[in-house]
């Protein structure tokens, strides 16, 4: 029964994350820009991000607008990123969420624009006029730019790119992960978590659930490059093997990082499960999704 009423939960959330972000990204940005912001961003994605923050802010009995905000500034942000990593200048990639990634369908630099926007604007989300107290207004955007920024997804990117093809040890590319991938990953458990109450030890707790967890969903991502067909996956398969970057795959082999992703999975939990938060039952369920998935 907790299964059904999670998958339940998760999907209303994500149909609220949508209409959210149908309002909050302008269609009628100049030369054409708003249109491309929109395909960058609606109608596609697991919204993962965004399913962190609110199951955080629920968990802490958090204030529902600036979660909602939260929400939607992450996935701009992860949206923004997945733009520009698509470009030919990064990860020449013609194909994000089974349709022709932005630059693809726009030009290059309508897509460079677009993420440049979308940047600004996850900003702009998070500092209403009214309706969020300025300090958590604050708060909010000091845990987004720290983890978008050099010491971490941009800085992660530019370890990926600096990386092809030179060998990585694990403990190299757990740091390139927990900057590029985690680090966002991890903020949105916290920015959820910022919306409501949370004691010392309990923020503690969920920035530990939050950084296994970052570190699984790239472990998973390395697995289902070698695993799934780019139909299921609606991106590229074998794109990193292809570009000879290093993986948990190539570092670990197939087998090990299995058994990693479950490793980081039970960590996750057990961070939950020491945060004696009542209410985590869906950041539970979505640490197990976040392994078992399949795309």
């Amino acid at each position: 029964m907790k299964l059904a009423e999670f998958d339940a939960w998760a999907h209303a959330e994500v149909d609220a994350v949508e209409t959210a972000l149908q309002t909050w990204v302008p269609g009628d940005a100049p030369a054409g820009l708003g249109r491309t912001m929109r395909y960058g961003v609606l109608d596609g994605g697991k919204r993962v991000r965004p399913l962190l923050v609110l199951a955080a802010a629920q968990t802490v009995h958090g204030q529902r607008d600036a979660a909602m905000r939260a929400a939607c500034a992450v996935e701009l942000i992860h949206a923004y990123s997945l733009i520009h990593d698509d470009m030919p200048c990064m990860d020449n990639d013609v194909l994000r969420r089974g349709k022709p990634t932005v630059h693809v369908q726009f030009g290059e630099a309508q897509a460079m624009l677009a993420g440049d926007a979308m940047q600004a604007l996850a900003f702009e989300v998070l500092t209403p006029d009214e309706g969020v107290p300025p300090a958590l207004q604050a708060r909010l955007c000091a845990l987004l730019a720290r983890a978008a920024g050099h010491a971490g997804m941009a800085g992660g990117q530019a370890i990926d790119l600096a990386s092809i093809g030179h060998p990585l040890d694990e403990h190299a590319l757990r740091d390139m992960h927990h900057r590029k991938t985690g680090a966002l990953l991890q903020a949105s458990v916290l920015m959820g978590a910022a919306c409501g109450q949370a004691t010392p030890a309990q923020w503690a707790a969920l920035a530990d659930y939050g950084d296994a967890l970052g570190l699984a969903f790239q472990v998973v991502d390395d697995i289902l490059d070698v695993t799934q067909a780019s139909a299921t996956l609606g991106k590229t398969a074998g794109k990193d093997l292809d570009n000879n970057k290093p993986t948990y795959v190539t570092v670990l082999g197939l087998t090990a990082a299995r058994r990693h992703a479950n490793e980081l999975r039970d960590k996750a939990q057990a961070a939950l499960a020491r945060s004696d938060l009542p209410d985590a039952a869906w950041l539970s369920l979505l640490a197990d999704k976040v392994v078992e998935r399949d795309s």
